[in-house]
């Protein structure tokens, strides 16, 4: 069940119907920025976005909220099209999410995450929001989890071994391969030099666009294709499936300190 496609009534049904996961809900999460000449500026969003809505498609029971497209990319600001949050409204939007999809009902909140430089402004959310409870000595009506769709089990090795050199860390192949494979009707090409980028440190904007041409960082996406995409994402879909299982079915502890 996609979120942004359905009547309040029938989310309100799905979370009242007693299934394994009507209380758990996927929120694929990511960023607007600039992925290398070829990359689609949706890249990071997208992917968990490609992800999460194949995952629904083979299991209705799925929960799958409108996608967070926006996040913390101040170092690709840079690059035309790029749009960033401050990491203080980053965390005060996650947090609204958060305190929206509670009160509707939701328990468990399971943040898919496609951009890495979301992680730490993320994992800094959810202390702040955790230690709102803490220090009034109560439990959250939730439990929250972030994973980012490359560490689900099995795709991070998939993608090592269709990319053995230059796979990189910004503009990967592994990511562009996703998009192909969603939108071939999208897909770029360009002459690269130098084939594989150079690597380095992330700092401001100037900073990174000096180290950084062309945006990309250690990466070769001339080798991703609608075909590898694909491999990725038969791949991501069971190992989403399982680990939001595991997620939901989790027990609580009941006696408080």
């Amino acid at each position: 069940m996609l979120i942004h496609l359905s009547s309040w009534p029938e989310i309100d049904a799905r979370l009242n119907d007693g299934g394994p996961l009507s209380k758990t809900v996927v929120v694929p999460i990511g960023s607007n920025e600039q992925h290398g000449p070829t990359g689609l500026l949706g890249t990071d969003w997208l992917c968990p976005e490609i992800i999460a809505h194949a995952a629904e498609k083979t299991d209705a029971n799925l929960i799958v909220a409108p996608t967070f497209n926006i996040g913390m990319a101040q170092h690709h600001l840079a690059f035309a099209g790029t749009i960033s949050l401050r990491p203080s409204t980053f965390m005060a939007a996650i947090t609204d999410w958060v305190s929206s999809l509670s009160r509707h009902g939701f328990e468990r909140i399971y943040f898919l995450n496609g951009h890495g430089g979301n992680v730490a402004t993320i994992e800094a959310t959810i202390s702040e929001i955790y230690a709102e409870w803490s220090f009034v000595e109560d439990s959250p009506p939730f439990v929250l989890e972030l994973k980012n769709w490359w560490d689900l089990p099995g795709v991070n090795g998939l993608c090592n071994r269709l990319f053995p050199t230059g796979h990189g860390m910004h503009a990967t192949p592994s990511e562009i391969a996703v998009t192909q494979a969603a939108y071939p009707e999208r897909i770029k090409t360009a002459d690269y030099s130098p084939q594989i980028a150079p690597n380095g440190p992330i700092r401001d904007a100037l900073d990174y666009r000096a180290r950084f041409p062309d945006g990309r960082i250690g990466s070769d996406p001339a080798q991703a294709s609608p075909e590898k995409g694909r491999q990725i994402i038969d791949a991501a879909i069971p190992a989403l499936l399982a680990d939001i299982a595991a997620f939901a079915a989790e027990t609580q502890p009941g006696a408080s300190l």
